[in-house]
């Protein structure tokens, strides 16, 4: 049988064997797949129509990235692709968050306080730092300003250097950004360096405020009072005129309580609202991450709802932005 020649049928099966063989080194790999369908031309992208109320804004937010802004996505164009097909997840994704709804422009209302009009309560709550309490290095605050919704009305960034934030702590000079959902600046919040001595009852070292909104147009001023047992703040004017008090607790870091600081008439009489500082358990005692809540009438002029805003930066400055050697002191900062 060795003389005898395969026949054509017997020649054909061992060709494709061994191409099989060549191909296919691995027989546990699955086959290749090979598309049978044929893409075809684009169609038209459709948008909806200009009235059409469309949902809230997204955006692609990274909470890892320092100085950066959110990319706003105006509602009713499309969003961007989250996952990818097959329900595989996109690794180091952005993090998406919503935005509140911006109402319809006020005329007396300065740009951007819109959404204040029609709020009583924000939430404001400040990034956690793991490497500014390893390494005690001190960086840039940054907060997200909530509704009680969960939604986000503002986000606020510190621009200072580094040289300043280190040396001075938290009596250091600041500029507080406030940016809303468009990515725009719409409040500055400014302190200038005021020293801090034995003689704290001079007008020189107590702390002030300058609140613009927009930018490079004042709306007012906070400024510290002395008094030998509490914070004592009133909220003024463009013109530096008193409209409001402020009024701390005597021990302003209660161990396992809140600190609340109240926001009265002039003459006391009665009270507009409240700063609280919430207590957080290991949290607040061991690391920068404060979180407050502010209320305030619903119908208090926007002017005066976004100077009690900027207090809350002021008092976080100097009663909560401690180092570990100012923790000793629990009722006045300059002590």
């Amino acid at each position: 049988m060795s003389g005898m020649v395969p026949t054509a049928p017997e020649q054909l099966n061992s060709k494709m064997e061994n191409e099989t063989k060549a191909q296919n080194p691995n027989p546990e790999a699955p086959p290749d797949y090979t598309p049978q369908v044929v893409p075809g031309p684009p169609g038209p992208a459709a948008y909806p129509p200009a009235n059409y109320p469309g949902g809230l804004p997204m955006v692609n937010y990274s909470p890892q990235q320092h100085n950066a802004f959110p990319l706003y996505l105006p509602p009713g164009r499309p969003q961007a692709v989250q996952h990818q097909p097959a329900g595989y997840p996109m690794q180091y994704q952005p993090a998406l968050i919503s935005w509140m709804p911006v109402p319809v422009p006020v005329t007396p209302c300065p740009p951007g306080l819109e959404c204040l009009t029609q709020l009583d309560n924000i939430h404001v709550l400040q990034h956690f730092e793991p490497l500014e309490m390893i390494t005690g290095f001190e960086t840039n605050n940054r907060y997200d300003v909530k509704n009680n919704w969960d939604q986000m009305v503002y986000i606020v960034n510190e621009d200072t250097d580094d040289f300043t934030r280190n040396a001075y702590q938290s009596l250091r000079p600041f500029v507080l950004r406030v940016i809303d959902c468009t990515g725009r600046q719409i409040m500055t919040m400014q302190r200038p360096f005021r020293c801090s001595c034995c003689c704290f009852c001079c007008p020189s070292a107590r702390q002030e405020m300058e609140v613009q909104c927009p930018p490079g147009v004042t709306i007012g001023y906070v400024a510290e009072h002395w008094n030998l047992c509490r914070a004592v703040y009133s909220i003024q004017n463009e013109k530096k005129e008193s409209m409001m008090s402020v009024r701390g607790p005597c021990s302003t870091y209660g161990c396992g309580s809140d600190s609340v600081f109240e926001i009265n008439s002039l003459d006391g009489t009665s009270n507009i609202g409240n700063i609280i500082r919430k207590w957080n358990g290991m949290l607040s005692a061991m690391a920068d991450a404060d979180h407050f809540d502010i209320h305030f009438p619903l119908d208090l002029d926007v002017k005066m709802k976004a100077m009690i805003f900027g207090t809350c930066f002021l008092i976080d400055f100097m009663y909560f932005e401690r180092s570990s050697a100012q923790h000793a002191n629990h009722t006045n900062p300059h002590l």
